[in-house]
């Protein structure tokens, strides 16, 4: 069996907690794994001198996936977010937001499958702005053609891949006709070399009333970069809220996978944070690595722990704390091998 080698950044605030679970959970399913870990985030600040040692993306680099907990940006570090700096780092274009509903957290829906996928690196959340005068700012709105097309090509493979039936395209062309336009005329023309998988476009305020009137009537949302920062949450919302929301960001030949939810410093050393959009996201990594079935036992094990609401952690209704979650899922992932 091959052993894989996987950058691990457990981040500051409830991360290492979590991921000391998530570790438990995938050792269980007896995929063998060697763990690079390495540290960033504001604990580390004082240590390298950035939030963001180069020694991290190095790593990532070499090993080619990484986990990652959740990661506290500093104030005043220049950095907007350490996040978005491994995305630029490693242009890392796609951002992939699974939203599945789960017996056991509460929620307005049931049934929800959704996966939004997002361009990572344009539009407007790339953060190119400018003050025009002192009383005027603007930022730009930057669509590409190669960026389009690379994203419609990831939305399309992934449906096929995982037995998706539908993309829809989200946007709002109605108004901005050049940039939203040349997003939907690059995903109309890479739908074509997909005739297997239904194509539909929407505009974006649609969409959102769409979602939350009738969320079964969709599949994979392929998203610019700021319409799909705002659904994957709103998407999220639908299923329990962030923390159940795993999460991927994708490049050629590179993925990061991680929880979206905060690193909640406040809770910190106290064993109460739940580790489920973590071990979530594990499930992604799990199925990236060419392990389908050790992905799915542990997506089950997930479902059958919350759904039981016995050794779940407050959030989820439970007195557990993180630990004995982690442990819990483990357990269930050695029954069900």
């Amino acid at each position: 069996m091959t052993e894989y080698r996987i950058t691990c950044i457990p981040g500051d605030g409830i991360g290492p907690e979590i991921m000391a679970a998530a570790k438990v959970v995938v050792a269980a399913t007896g995929v063998p794994i060697e763990w690079m870990d390495v540290e960033a985030g504001a604990d580390v600040v004082d240590k390298y001198g950035t939030p963001l040692p180069d020694s991290v993306i190095d790593s990532i680099r070499e090993t080619k996936v990484a986990i990652k907990g959740p990661v506290t940006t500093p104030v005043g570090s220049g950095f907007r977010s350490v996040n978005v700096a491994l995305r630029k780092a490693l242009d890392l274009y796609a951002n992939l937001r699974p939203a599945v509903s789960i017996p056991g957290v509460q929620s307005r829906y049931e049934g929800v499958d959704l996966v939004i996928v997002r361009e990572n690196t344009e539009d407007l959340y790339a953060g190119i702005e400018r003050m025009a005068d002192p009383d005027t700012a603007e930022s730009i709105k930057r669509i590409t053609r190669r960026g389009s097309e690379r994203i419609a090509r990831f939305a399309f493979d992934y449906a096929r891949h995982e037995g998706r039936r539908k993309v829809t395209a989200v946007h709002k062309a109605n108004i901005m006709k050049l940039s939203d336009g040349l997003f939907l005329d690059v995903s109309r023309q890479v739908a074509e070399s997909y005739p297997d998988i239904e194509f539909e476009d929407r505009i974006v305020d649609n969409m959102c009333m769409q979602l939350v009137q009738k969320p079964e009537l969709y599949d994979v949302l392929l998203c610019p970069n700021l319409y799909g920062d705002i659904i994957s949450d709103l998407c999220a919302g639908l299923v329990g809220g962030l923390g159940v929301a795993p999460g991927a960001n994708i490049g050629e030949g590179i993925a990061v996978f991680e929880p979206v939810h905060g690193s909640a410093p406040k809770y910190a050393g106290l064993d109460k944070a739940d580790p489920t959009a973590l071990i979530l996201s594990a499930v992604l990594m799990l199925s990236h690595l060419g392990e389908p079935g050790a992905a799915h036992v542990v997506f089950q094990a997930v479902r059958a722990v919350i759904g039981r609401g016995q050794r779940v952690t407050y959030d989820l209704g439970g007195t557990s704390g993180t630990k004995d979650m982690g442990e819990a899922i483990a357990e269930e992932v050695a029954r069900l091998i």
